[in-house]
């Protein structure tokens, strides 16, 4: 799929989602975090509102977090597999017997096709 010279878009996707997961993915958890940190401060020290507003803004970001990436995630598992459907090709190979049947050995004349490197031995 990557080696496919195909869609180019889809790919540029791909590399830019990756990119930004593993940007997102440490900047979501430190500020977590630090929300959560300052949750517990506010609960010691000063006002029960703030700290249920950090937890709230904590809350906010992990859901928005999880969302955005099940959401992408879901998108190019849907190209990929829609590449996969359209770009597959499978040889079925039989098993040499004994005892064949004539049926089956005009099926076994269809083994002597050249076959592609691009084709997948089942």
């Amino acid at each position: 799929w990557l080696k496919n010279p195909g869609p180019q878009h889809e790919k540029r996707t791909l590399f830019g989602d990756l990119l930004c997961f593993f940007f997102i993915t440490p900047l979501a958890s430190i500020s977590g975090w630090l929300c959560l940190r300052g949750a517990v401060n506010h609960l010691h020290f000063s006002s029960r509102l703030e700290a249920v507003g950090l937890i709230a803004l904590t809350v906010a970001l992990f859901t928005i977090y999880l969302f955005w990436t099940l959401v992408s995630f879901r998108y190019h598992c849907k190209l990929y597999s829609e590449w996969r459907r359209t770009n597959q090709r499978v040889i079925l190979l039989l098993p040499n017997s004994a005892n064949i049947s004539s049926n089956q050995q005009s099926l076994l004349g269809m083994q002597s096709i050249k076959r592609n490197s691009k084709e997948t031995i089942v």
